[in-house]
């Protein structure tokens, strides 16, 4: 993270761990105001790739799980890059500013993700490269979201999945059961100008709260700790708009494609929640009541609930 905009941040509240924001003072009120109000929240947990060259299109296609054809500047997509036997290293948010793909995910599987994304290259011309800190992300969501961007000057994509970009700004609406969208910004005045506004009317929340968005949207994450163990349908992908069983071919899309169409799926991600205040960590395993001995599930993601508890987004036996 930038030194400039970490300070700025610490002016404005926010406790952090490494470099990912915590809370803003008080974690509890922050992810209640996050379910009925609107809010606001840096996103350092998210790094992002940038491929650029001639042959990035085709490479990309050739590569990952969704059609990137169908990505243009107004348009972004879910895609998975998976391994030769179908599992799920990475799973990005891909979107395009004129002759570069940016690719978003978490940011500690991107070291990983990127090195693998290389081995493929060849002789292809696409340059792949940590990009990461060519932007400032920040989420917003809630009924006023819309209303917020429009304030603070930010153009802002009327359906799902829209991209919106003006003066090196893009936003993108991410799903979400109200109004959702990631800004990436390029300038420091910038985004010092946007959190200022949307602060007004806004409350600011720390990153665990984004993520508890996405896990009540049903939108997995795959973090390092995930990498490797679910095929695409596990995490219904296929549900979400995320794989494409009518493009080419791409490492792991046979498997892939032979679950879909001759296999018997018999572990999905459920959305779900654990009667527990102790920290439940993505890749922590699940037990049954009746039986501690062989794991019946694992967790992608989980975040405290206001009102108690663990909310989480679990890969589970049907």
């Amino acid at each position: 993270m930038k030194a400039d905009w970490k300070n700025f941040l610490i002016d404005a509240g926010a406790e952090f761990d490494g470099d990912s924001v915590s809370h803003f003072g008080n974690p509890a009120r922050e992810s209640k105001a996050a379910l009925g109000g609107t809010v606001f929240a840096n996103l350092g947990f998210m790094g992002v790739i940038a491929a650029y060259g001639e042959d990035a299109g085709t490479f990309l296609q050739s590569q990952l799980s969704n059609d990137i054809t169908a990505v243009d500047e107004s348009g972004s997509q879910l895609s998975a890059f998976c391994t030769p036997k179908g599992r799920i290293l990475g799973l990005m948010r891909i979107f395009r500013t004129g002759d570069t793909w940016y690719l978003r995910l978490p940011v500690d599987s991107l070291d990983a993700v990127l090195a693998r994304l290389r081995m493929y290259v060849m002789r292809a011309d696409v340059t792949l490269e940590d990009a990461t800190e060519n932007f400032l992300c920040m989420g917003i969501a809630g009924d006023q979201a819309v209303e917020r961007l429009q304030e603070a000057g930010m153009p802002v994509p009327e359906t799902v999945d829209g991209v919106a970009v003006a003066d090196g700004s893009t936003v993108i609406r991410v799903p979400g059961n109200r109004p959702r969208y990631e800004l990436y910004l390029t300038s420091l005045d910038t985004a010092r100008s946007v959190w200022n506004s949307i602060n007004v009317h806004a409350a600011p929340v720390g990153e665990p709260v984004w993520r508890l968005l996405d896990i009540l949207s049903g939108i997995p994450n795959i973090f390092s700790a995930t990498a490797e163990l679910f095929v695409p349908q596990m995490t219904n992908l296929q549900l979400i708009d995320g794989v494409s069983f009518k493009k080419g071919c791409y490492p792991g899309q046979e498997i892939v494609a032979r679950m879909q169409y001759l296999g018997t799926l018999k572990r999905r991600m459920y959305l779900g929640w654990i009667d527990t205040d102790a920290p439940v960590a993505p890749g922590d395993e699940l037990f049954s009541e009746t039986d501690s001995e062989q794991a019946t599930g694992r967790i992608v993601d989980a975040q405290a609930h206001p009102d108690g508890g663990q909310q989480v987004l679990a890969v589970l036996q049907i």
